[in-house]
């Protein structure tokens, strides 16, 4: 693997070091030491122990760590099985098949009961506007998932049901998640950004027999009337012979109406204003309150339904290779994919994952501004938090609403240590200057995180820099929506960080980069990323269509799972992801690559339609080319104006 040896450093970390050497190596920065000293995982001599353990003997390292968690049965079996190679036959894993849990009882009745944290705060939620506030404690979250979970048995849910939610980041969405899991249904979550049509296709994709939705929100200024984008969603389905029998609404925008009690544990929860944001409340109290259509027969108020259920709900008890969730992929290509992960494994390496890399302690305070719609939010605003007895930040509004303060008010306010950010959110800021970060205090802050795409050296230094006042250790990650969980990352303690390089695998990872002739290449080298053996958060299929799943994972290289990405591995044996291995174009002159694979046309762009997780909508750009303006759905874009740009600045073509 190639990894660098421990250098021993003179300061505190909070100055980059240039390495000597033959072409000259990247800038790289220490883990401070007050970090290291009381980090679970303090040096980088501990990581590569324990990293060779977790890829040599798997089953006993990921052993160890399931014995920290309840399970209602023991693994009567082997304990990891598995079939990475088509030529071998049907692609499978398997971690402890045949032991049996539940994730909602490992995530709350353990934590409320055995580790007696009930009167811990699970989530400080922030919403839109900055005097919505309220909390919720690990024991009325608890109550609140058993009444749902009472809820949705009523409805006739069972086992292995599926469930789609259409909701926007509030309480209440975390709540429907794990009643779900309680009940062995399998949720399938889709962004609150995305149109009726894709949600619909959603639906259908699964056939989920129940839809969970919020009357309307506010996204910054924006409304979002969330219930006419699912009606819409379901009038879809019924012209498609496929009715959903139920829908839940919450009623988000419409709570001051209900007139709820002061008590936290009632659902939805009271939003409690601040007095030096009166001004700001009764502005908004001018905004549009949308009309809600109903739906007699089909539609119900969440509330109504809770004020009826039992608080006190009796787990599912489930396979730890029953499927937990389907979450689609944001379809670059066509159909988008049901990536399904299960019970055990994802429980198992979303905790770990989520202890370790960003050295969680029990009195840290995490916040990942990630929307829950997406894998980064189902890992690490509910799961792994949960799993680690931590308190979380929920936050539904935006990072420049009301203003470019609001991410760092939030941290002073709630004091957040651990805060997990995209690169996207880091540029945007940036744009505004170092002001509105140096203004607020910031000193809670101990580790910064990255995620969903690379992150530029130029965003990482300001991040480290401003934001980090060159004081905190900032944990790089790659990782998909596939892997479940973090797959290359430094630790805040243990590992030498590089602007730019996502740095080594995580513990059960191991990776290795191949040429086109599936070759593993050794040392310095650049080619397809692909993992050679399995982690317990892998996938397990694409759902109803487990021969899309071998195709689009192992076929390529038998063997491996191919993740997509192209990587460059440096002569430390640092990874640095190069990008999506599909979306490269071969551009050179026309002797070296021939007439045949020569473009027609070659049209410059400042960039390029991708979804939100950063694959290039390659059917957009097909339709581009084409000049034809019926793009079907893209409410997935991430920026739809770089869209306009690339038709009206479309090269000619002759026809």
């Amino acid at each position: 693997m190639g990894l660098p040896e421990e250098r021993g450093r003179s300061g505190s970390g909070s100055r980059g070091q240039e390495e000597a050497g033959a072409g000259g190596r990247a800038q790289s920065w220490s883990p401070p030491p007050e970090v290291s000293r009381s980090a679970h995982v303090p040096s980088l001599q501990r990581y590569r122990e324990l990293h060779r353990r977790s890829v040599e003997e798997p089953r006993e390292f990921w052993g160890d760590i399931a014995k920290e968690f309840y399970w209602k049965t023991p693994c009567p079996g082997p304990f990891l099985r598995y079939n990475f190679d088509v030529t071998k036959g049907k692609i499978f894993i398997e971690w402890m098949k045949g032991a049996s849990t539940n994730i909602c009882y490992n995530v709350l009745d353990r934590n409320v009961h055995e580790k007696k944290l009930g009167d811990k705060v699970a989530f400080y939620w922030e919403g839109n506007e900055p005097g919505e506030t309220t909390q919720i404690t690990y024991h009325e979250l608890l109550v609140q998932v058993c009444q749902f979970s009472n809820v949705l048995r009523k409805q006739g849910i069972q086992k292995g049901d599926r469930v789609a939610i259409y909701m926007p980041m509030i309480p209440e969405l975390v709540v429907a998640m794990l009643a779900c899991a309680r009940i062995g249904a399998l949720h399938s979550i889709v962004f609150a950004g995305f149109s009726s049509e894709s949600l619909c296709e959603r639906i259908l994709d699964s056939s989920c027999s129940l839809l969970i939705t919020t009357d309307a929100f506010y996204r910054g200024e924006k409304l979002v009337n969330l219930k006419e984008l699912a009606d819409e969603a379901l009038q879809k389905c019924q012209e498609k012979d496929f009715p959903v029998r139920c829908c839940i609404v919450v009623k988000h925008l419409g709570r001051a109406e209900l007139g709820m009690g002061d008590s936290p544990s009632q659902s939805p929860p009271i939003k409690r204003s601040c007095p030096d944001v009166q001004g700001k409340l009764k502005e908004k109290s001018k905004r549009v309150q949308p009309q809600i259509s109903w739906n007699q027969g089909i539609d119900l108020w969440w509330h109504e339904l809770m004020q009826e259920a039992g608080d006190e709900c009796e787990p599912e008890w489930c396979d730890a290779e029953d499927p937990l969730f389907i979450l689609y992929t944001s379809g670059s290509t066509g159909k988008p994919k049901g990536v399904v992960h299960t019970v055990g494994g994802y429980m198992l390496y979303v905790a770990t994952t989520f202890k370790y890399v960003f050295d969680f302690h029990a009195e840290d305070v995490f916040w990942c501004t990630a929307d829950i719609g997406w894998i980064t939010g189902h890992s690490y605003v509910t799961y792994g938090p949960l799993a680690n007895g931590a308190t979380s930040v929920l936050f539904e509004g935006i990072p420049t609403y009301p203003d470019v303060n609001r991410l760092w008010s939030i941290v002073d306010k709630y004091k957040v240590t651990k805060f997990y950010t995209a690169p996207t959110a880091i540029r945007l800021l940036m744009k505004f200057g170092d002001e509105p970060v140096t203004k607020h205090s910031r000193a809670s802050l101990q580790v910064l995180g990255t995620v969903g795409e690379p992150i530029n050296p130029e965003a990482w230094l300001w991040y480290h820099q401003v934001v980090g006042a060159q004081r905190c250790p900032i944990v790089d990650t790659f990782w998909q929506t596939e892997t479940g969980g973090h797959m290359l990352t430094p630790l805040p303690g243990a590992t030498p960080m590089k602007p730019g390089s996502a740095t080594f695998p995580f513990f059960g990872v191991a990776p290795a980069i191949l040429n086109e002739s599936g070759e593993e290449l050794e040392g310095e080298a650049e080619g397809y990323l692909v993992f050679k053996q399995p982690w317990p958060g892998i996938m397990r299929t694409v759902y109803g269509n487990h021969e899309r799943f071998e195709t689009t994972y192992f076929k390529k290289f038998p063997g491996y799972y191919v993740t997509g990405d192209g990587c460059r591995r440096d002569q430390d044996g640092y990874y640095w992801i190069t990008g999506r291995i599909d979306d490269m174009l071969n551009v050179s002159v026309r002797e070296k690559i021939g007439p045949i694979a020569t473009p027609d046309y070659i049209q410059n762009a400042p960039g390029l339609p991708k979804t939100r997780s950063g694959k290039i909508m390659r059917r957009v750009l097909r339709k581009i080319a084409q000049n034809d303006h019926d793009l079907g759905d893209t409410s997935t874009v991430a920026d739809p104006s770089v869209i306009s740009h690339l038709f009206s600045h479309r090269c000619l073509t002759i026809q």
